[in-house]
């Protein structure tokens, strides 16, 4: 992917208590960097947060997460994270992640989430809603894998 492919982007940087022995960025921590970058996703595009989500019994349910490395982070660097929803399936949405320095691509990513029933755990449908939101906010439309 090209860092043009994403329409949104979340800033951070790096603490010092997020970087290992080498100076670099702990492998683990560009997980919670996606984390971050995906909820302040789904708070720019208006979607109901997770608490909002737990009251109507429902739940995004973290089901596979990727982590590529091209290269490392390092302390006191501004990282840009970029999201990107790249298919909706019946229940499932799948995310691309990338950390970039600058123009330099440093970490690519994926995330894939299941809308369940809280109480049951089971999936249920994706709301209508939630993909045109989605759809609409995305530079490209995410791939529909509905069965």
């Amino acid at each position: 992917m090209a860092k043009a492919d994403f329409a949104f982007f979340h800033r951070l940087r790096v603490r010092w208590s997020e970087v290992d022995m080498q100076a670099i960025v702990f492998n683990g921590n560009y997980l919670n960097y996606f984390d971050v970058a995906f909820t302040e996703y789904w708070r720019a595009i208006g979607l109901p947060n997770v608490i909002a989500q737990a009251a109507e019994g429902k739940e995004l349910f973290a089901r596979k997460s990727t982590v590529e490395y091209m290269a490392p982070a390092r302390f006191d660097d501004e990282l840009d994270v970029g999201v990107r929803c790249a298919s909706l399936g019946r229940s499932s949405l799948q995310f691309v992640l990338e950390i970039y320095l600058g123009e330099n691509h440093l970490i690519s990513g994926e995330l894939v989430y299941v809308y369940a029933d809280t109480e049951k755990r089971k999936a249920v449908a994706v709301t209508d809603e939630w993909r045109e939101i989605i759809s609409s906010y995305e530079t490209h439309a995410p791939v529909d894998i509905r069965p």
